[in-house]
């Protein structure tokens, strides 16, 4: 009987075999992204940067959104929204049976509701909240949208509506709702934090009502994510979701090739072209993002807190020469305003200027007629609006030399960088910014509103913020045109910035991937986004 058995069972095996082969065939394939930098943390309000707000925007989500590949607004976990006649109070109807993450450190026991919009703005507007004095944090963003002067009153009306008052009118307070900075906690993992003690891991180990979950992150490696499975909607395709860290653009560019990720942040210029001959399995969006790179200016120390002296050094920037070698492709246009011309409000009249003689005269009539020392700060990460930020110092320095100023160019790892600048320890560093509603604020009020300005290192000057004051609270669109154009005379006057570039995007993917759209600010979103 044995060999009866044994033929009987090895039929059986090849029989089965083919099913198994389809079964994995059929598996859902993980979606890996090639990233450029680590996330700082995983507490939303705690960080503005792209990189990290790209993880985040997986995990968390807002009362309203930005539609896919747009700037018009969408209900998320708020169904719908009223504005009063003077655009001072809003009033929000919460999605019902919206779940949170259950993870090994938290199991939520209700859906969300009002008590948790109140639990994660409350921690932007009162530095007394019980968990802001467990955990002290600096909300950049809602900071500088000067978030806890312009909200007076926050109230819970019912479990599902929740009602704000401003202080003054504001007709694009909506749009703050689907910046990343307000993804909704939890106000019961908040409570179970407190009670254990742990405050602070609410930046380590997040819990969200996204599409995705946290799983694990391994310091500048990796960062894994899985599907929610109590998703409000759509269940995803799209099991487990991978960031893979790596600072170096052709090593990114080299692993999508090679099939080690689907997707990459975007590509510096020099990078097309690469892509480009590999267009028979690589896909290549691309986006003419909302977008700016600059330098600012410390305008606390010397010599940068003299008008004259940072006018000197902006004109004597060949911006020319900077985009041959930065921008070969020729796909973007050199920054003369705070935001790109695509924005409503945008300043025709302004024009950049290129005069190193003039440059020297103003540096005279500064008081520094045999020129000065400074350190240029490189930025240490590529950016579609500064590829190269090591060969843009380099560029500037040189120019900076012909007008007899010694620069010595610095630079630190992104998230020192970042804490460095914020400390005011520099004289000029490279920044950027995306902006995500199309709208002129959106450019202005987060960077050079006076809200910013806390350490006096930022710009704050009065009549600029009258104008973006009063352009925020009118919802005549001519009129708040006029007041931008009049705001960004000033802006030019006053010289906070050296403008450089705003920048076509480009990002690769693998020709299986399915349903991915760029967003106006070059961000990712993986929500139903899938390998065939």
């Amino acid at each position: 009987m044995r060999p009866a058995l044994s033929l009987s069972l090895a039929a059986w095996l090849l029989a089965a075999l083919p099913v198994v082969q389809a079964a994995d065939a059929a598996a859902p394939k993980p979606l890996v992204y090639c990233t450029d930098a680590s996330p700082e943390g995983f507490d939303p309000g705690l960080w503005d940067s792209a990189s990290t707000n790209n993880v985040n925007n997986q995990m968390f989500q807002g009362l309203v959104r930005f539609e896919r590949g747009g700037t018009a607004l969408q209900p998320a976990l708020a169904t719908a929204w009223t504005i009063s006649p003077d655009a001072r109070v809003f009033t929000f109807t919460l999605r019902e049976h919206v779940r949170f993450h259950t993870r090994p450190w938290f199991t939520p026991t209700r859906p969300m509701n009002a008590d948790d919009v109140l639990f994660t703005f409350g921690r932007f507007l009162d530095r007394e909240h019980p968990f802001n004095k467990a955990f002290p944090a600096n909300f950049i963003y809602p900071q500088n949208l000067g978030l806890a002067k312009a909200i007076t009153k926050m109230e819970k009306l019912d479990d599902r509506t929740v009602r704000f008052t401003l202080a003054q009118p504001n007709v694009t307070f909506v749009t703050w709702f689907a910046m990343a900075f307000a993804g909704i906690q939890s106000a019961e993992y908040g409570a179970q934090l407190l009670r254990e003690g742990k405050a602070a891991q609410i930046n380590r180990l997040p819990i969200g009502t996204g599409p995705y979950r946290f799983r694990s992150y391994a310091k500048d490696d990796v960062v894994r994510m899985e599907a929610n499975p109590d998703y409000w909607g759509e269940p995803q395709k799209t099991q487990k979701l991978i960031f893979t860290i790596s600072r170096e653009a052709a090593v990114r560019v080299q692993k999508l090739l090679a099939g080690e990720c689907q997707i990459t942040s975007p590509l510096r210029d020099i990078d097309v072209a690469a892509i480009d001959r590999h267009r028979e399995r690589i896909r290549l969006e691309k986006i003419q993002a909302l977008n700016i790179s600059y330098l600012s200016f410390n305008l606390r120390k010397p010599p940068t807190d003299n008008r004259l002296v940072r006018e000197a050094l902006d004109i004597a920037v060949d911006r020319d020469a900077i985009f041959r070698a930065l921008f070969p492709r020729g796909d973007a246009m050199q920054a003369v305003n705070p935001f790109p011309p695509a924005i409503p409000g945008y300043n025709r009249a302004l024009k950049n200027e290129y005069d190193p003689e003039r440059a020297k005269a103003l540096l005279r009539q500064a008081g520094f007629p045999d020129g000065l020392d400074i350190d240029l700060w490189a930025l240490p990460v590529t950016r579609p609006t500064n590829p190269n930020g090591q060969l843009m110092a380099q560029l500037i320095q040189q120019d900076w030399a012909r007008i007899g100023v010694r620069a010595q160019i610095r630079t630190y790892e992104w998230g020192e960088y970042l804490k460095r600048a914020n400390a005011g320890e520099h004289s000029v560093y490279m920044s950027g910014w995306s902006g995500e509603s199309g709208d002129a604020d959106d450019f202005l009020t987060p960077n050079l509103s006076c809200a910013t300005n806390k350490s006096g290192v930022k710009f704050c000057n009065a009549e600029f913020e009258r104008l973006i004051d009063a352009a925020r609270a009118t919802p005549d669109q001519a009129r708040r045109i006029a007041l931008y154009e009049q705001a960004q005379v000033i802006f030019k006057r006053e010289r906070p910035w050296i403008t450089m570039a705003h920048s076509t995007v480009y990002i690769p993917t693998s020709k299986d991937l399915r349903g991915f759209r760029m967003q106006p600010n070059g961000g990712v979103v993986f929500e139903n986004v899938y390998r065939e």
